[in-house]
C-alpha cells in the first residue's frame, strides 16, 4: 500500500513539475538538430526556419548538424532527448519514410519516436549534367544508359537511402535502364564530383543546386521529378513529359520533436513554425531556391508519413535496396 501510495504521488510530482516548466517554455534556447551536413537542402531549410521562429518563440534556434547514415544518427539524438521541447530536429523523407526499410539497425522508431510538429518544405529532385554533357534530354540519358552495359552510367546522390537516391532507383525501374549509384556525404561533395568528371549525372533536391543551375556555366539541368514544371525553373521539363515514363517525386522536410512532450509546449512549437511559414521572408527565401512551404502538421502529417512509407518502402522491396 505504502508503495503504491509513492509511487502515485510521484506520478502527481512529476505532472506537475512538467506542467509548471511547460506554461513557461521557452526559458532557453531550442537546439534544431539537422542529421545532413552544412550547405544541403536540409540545412538550408533549418536555418531559414529556424531565424524566422524565433521572434515567435521569444528564443533563439540554435542548428546542430549531426550527419551520417543517412541521416539516422542526428535523428537518434532528437529521440533521445529529454521531451520537453529543447531539442527538436528537421526530419526528411529519408529518415522518416525511407530508412526504415534500408537500414537494419535503426536508432529510431519514425513513426512511434517523435512527435510531428509542421511540414516545412517540398521540392522536386533535378536531374544535373555538365554544362558540356552530350546529354541533351533524358531521352539521351536513356538511350546512352541502355548502350552502355559494360561500363555503366554513374549519377550521384548526397547519400544511400536519401529521396535522391531512391529517385534514380525509380528512375531506372520506369526506364528500363541500369546506373551505377555513387553516394556522396552530401551535395558539397558530389557537385564537384559532376564537374571534375568523375560521375555523370548527379541527382538532388532543388534548393541544394539552385545557384549552379541558375549560373549555367558549369551544369544544366535534364528535368525536375515533380508531375508539374518548377516555377523557378520554367524551361527544364518534368521527367513525364519526356516520355519515358511518369514519375511524380517530390522531397520534403519536416520539424519534430521527442515523443511524449507535453501538449502546450507541442502547441507552441507548431504556431511558431506556422507563424515563421507565412512570413513574407521565409516564402521568398524557398521561392528563391525552386522550392514551396509546407502545409500540414500535426496528425495530418503523421498520416502523410504513413502514407510515403506505404510507397517507398514498396519500392524498395522491389529493387532489393540495402545500405551496403
Amino acid at each position: 500500500m505504502k508503495c503504491t501510495l509513492l509511487a502515485a504521488v510521484c506520478a502527481l510530482a512529476a505532472t506537475v513539475a512538467g506542467s509548471a516548466s511547460a506554461s513557461g517554455y521557452p526559458e532557453r534556447p531550442v537546439t534544431l538538430v539537422v542529421p545532413y551536413p552544412a550547405g544541403g537542402t536540409t540545412d538550408i531549410a533549418a536555418r531559414t526556419v529556424a531565424q524566422a521562429m524565433a521572434p515567435f518563440l521569444g528564443q533563439a534556434l540554435i542548428v546542430d548538424n549531426r550527419s551520417g547514415a543517412g541521416g539516422n544518427i542526428g535523428m537518434g539524438v532528437v529521440k533521445r532527448a529529454p521531451p520537453d521541447g529543447y531539442t527538436i530536429g528537421m526530419g526528411t523523407i529519408g529518415t522518416q519514410a525511407i530508412n526504415q526499410f534500408i537500414y537494419k539497425d535503426m536508432p529510431f522508431d519514425p513513426a512511434k519516436d517523435f512527435t510531428p510538429l509542421a511540414l516545412v518544405l517540398t521540392t522536386p529532385n533535378v536531374i544535373v549534367v555538365r554544362a558540356d554533357s552530350n546529354l541533351k534530354s533524358m531521352k539521351d540519358l536513356v538511350e546512352q544508359a541502355k548502350a552502355r552495359k559494360g561500363k555503366p552510367m554513374s549519377y550521384g546522390s548526397p547519400g544511400v537511402g536519401s529521396s535522391v537516391h531512391l529517385t534514380g532507383a525509380y528512375l531506372e525501374q520506369i526506364a528500363g535502364i541500369e546506373m551505377l549509384h555513387v553516394p556522396f556525404r552530401g551535395v558539397s561533395a558530389a557537385m564537384p564530383a559532376l564537374i571534375g568528371g568523375q560521375i555523370d549525372v548527379l541527382l538532388d533536391n532543388l534548393p541544394s543546386t539552385f545557384s549552379q543551375l541558375k549560373d549555367g556555366t558549369r551544369v544544366r539541368a535534364l528535368a525536375v521529378t515533380s508531375a508539374q514544371r518548377s516555377p523557378s525553373l520554367p524551361d527544364v521539363p518534368t521527367v513525364s513529359e519526356s516520355g519515358i515514363g511518369n514519375m511524380d517525386v517530390t522531397a520534403w522536410f519536416a520539424l519534430y520533436a521527442p515523443a511524449g512532450i507535453p501538449d502546450d509546449v507541442r502547441d507552441k512549437l507548431i504556431s511558431a513554425v506556422q507563424k515563421a511559414l507565412r512570413t513574407d521572408a521565409v516564402k521568398e527565401q524557398y521561392k528563391s531556391l525552386g522550392a514551396a512551404t509546407g502545409d500540414m502538421t500535426g496528425k495530418d502529417l503523421a498520416k502523410f508519413e504513413d502514407q510515403e512509407r506505404q510507397r517507398w518502402g514498396d519500392l524498395v522491396r522491389t529493387r532489393n535496396i540495402t545500405s551496403n
